[in-house]
Parts: structure tokens; C-alpha cells; sequence
């Protein structure tokens, strides 16, 4: 997108019209339509609607919504699509927004780190009337049904699709997101995901459930279970583990 259009859009937003030489823009990867940390994924049709609400909105830091923390804000959004599939066999779409700040002497450190990578992770907060089950497909804000996230049901991996948003509060810099590809770009890539031996899966959980129970007894119950599992559950149980773990309402879900 050429540097003219860009300026039209986001002077949109500003009560005096800026100059490129007084903004700094970055593109950000909010979202996608992968299952993610959480088990949860969003459809493709919330892809969309994300991309209406999200434009306008403000960029702030670990979700924590005090003024201080306000740091740019989206201001052109576009669902894209690649030639790849996701997990599930669908076309692979993300949504990328174009966000913005105004240089000044406060926040030219945040721009060197964004320019330098350091901060890049970044996760969204919205609202989605509906949760559909993979396993059974009931909508759980309707009627709720037992499958729980992450497990598996005659093979199949219960996850929730987040469908008909109704609201997108902010998209906020963190250190660990929910979406593994979430964050600002140069181009869009898909990240390698390191391959770890078994051994090392059960020494990262050890470490894990030493810092969570330093007693001890955590560490003792699992090495008394991890030969019963299998390699997939293994994965599982290491990512919800590596994972951040995030607080979530009925309502209200952070990405």
C-alpha cells in the first residue's frame, strides 16, 4: 500500500493532518484462523468482523487498559489470505492491521525496539457471542457441553471457535501471545517450532511444576504418570505449561 493512502487513512484519526516525517507505521499480525495456545480459534466469518471493529482501536500494553499504557493505534485493517492451509484444511487468513504512533522524544525507544524486534508479540481482547465445540458442535454459551479444551475425544481434538463478534476492545504488546503468529511483521512467515526430544519435554515440565509447587509434589505425581503418555498428550501437557496462562471471562477473551 503506497505511502499517500496510508497518510489519507490514518489522518482520519488525528485532529490536525500529520506528515509522514511525524508518524511512524508498522503493520501487525493481530489474529488468524488457527487453533492456538488456548485451543480456541477464530472462523473465518469473525476474521472478518474483527477487521470492521479493530479499526480505530487503541494498542496498549499486557492488557492493562490504563491511559498511560496507550501507546498506537490501528487505524486500516485487512483480512489476508494465502495459498497455504491451516490445520483444519482451510485456507490459512490472518488479520493484519496498520497501526500508528507519533513520534516523539517519550516513545523513540519503543520504536527502536520495535524497529529492532524486541517488542513484536502482540495479543487481541474482543467479545464473541458464540463458542462452538469441535467435538460436538454445540454453541457452550447456549448450552454448554463436557468436552473439555486440549483433550481428545475418539481421536479428535476438542478446541472452541469464536464466532459473531460483537465488540474488539485492544490489541496489547505482549511477552508470550495466545496466537503463535501474532505479532509486528515485515512480511508475514510462519515461525519454526523447535523440536524438543521427550526428555527434555518432562525436564521442562519438571521445572514447570517445581515453580508452581515447590514441595515437591506436584513434580513427584507426574513422574509417577509420565511413562502412560503418549506423545501428543506430552506436547499438550508441555505447551499449556510453556504457555502464559491467561484469566478469562464468559465473555471477554484475550489472544
Amino acid at each position: 500500500m503506497d505511502e499517500k493512502t496510508l497518510l489519507e487513512q490514518l489522518n482520519k484519526f488525528t485532529r490536525k493532518e500529520l506528515s509522514v516525517e511525524e508518524v511512524y507505521i508498522f503493520p501487525v499480525t493481530l489474529c488468524d484462523n488457527e487453533i492456538d495456545r488456548d485451543n480456541e480459534r477464530f472462523s473465518r466469518k469473525s476474521l472478518d468482523e474483527l477487521a470492521e471493529k479493530f479499526i480505530g482501536v487503541t494498542g496498549i500494553f499486557d492488557h492493562n487498559p490504563k491511559g498511560e499504557n496507550q501507546t498506537a493505534r490501528i487505524f486500516l485493517t485487512e483480512v489476508v489470505e494465502e495459498e497455504r492451509s491451516n490445520s483444519l484444511g482451510e485456507k490459512y487468513a490472518y488479520l493484519k492491521g496498520y497501526a500508528y504512533m507519533v513520534r516523539t522524544d517519550s516513545n523513540a525507544d519503543l520504536i527502536r525496539e520495535i524497529d529492532g524486534g524486541i517488542k513484536k508479540e502482540v495479543s487481541v481482547s474482543c467479545s464473541a457471542e458464540k463458542q462452538i465445540c469441535s467435538v460436538c458442535g454445540a454453541d457452550r454459551r447456549v448450552k454448554p457441553c463436557r468436552h473439555v479444551k486440549g483433550r481428545k475425544y475418539d481421536g479428535k481434538r476438542c478446541f472452541f471457535t469464536l464466532d459473531d463478534i460483537s465488540d474488539a476492545y485492544e490489541w496489547s504488546f505482549v511477552a508470550v501471545p495466545a496466537q503463535v503468529c501474532a505479532g509486528v511483521t515485515k512480511s508475514f512467515e510462519k515461525p519454526e517450532t523447535p523440536a524438543f526430544s521427550r526428555s527434555e519435554k518432562e525436564a521442562m515440565i519438571n521445572r514447570a511444576l517445581m515453580l508452581k509447587s515447590p514441595d515437591g509434589t506436584a513434580k513427584k505425581l507426574f513422574d509417577c504418570i509420565k511413562d502412560a503418555l503418549g506423545d501428543d498428550e506430552l506436547e499438550q501437557l508441555c505447551r499449556n505449561f510453556s504457555a502464559a496462562s491467561t484469566v478469562k471471562s464468559c465473555d471477554e477473551y484475550k489472544m
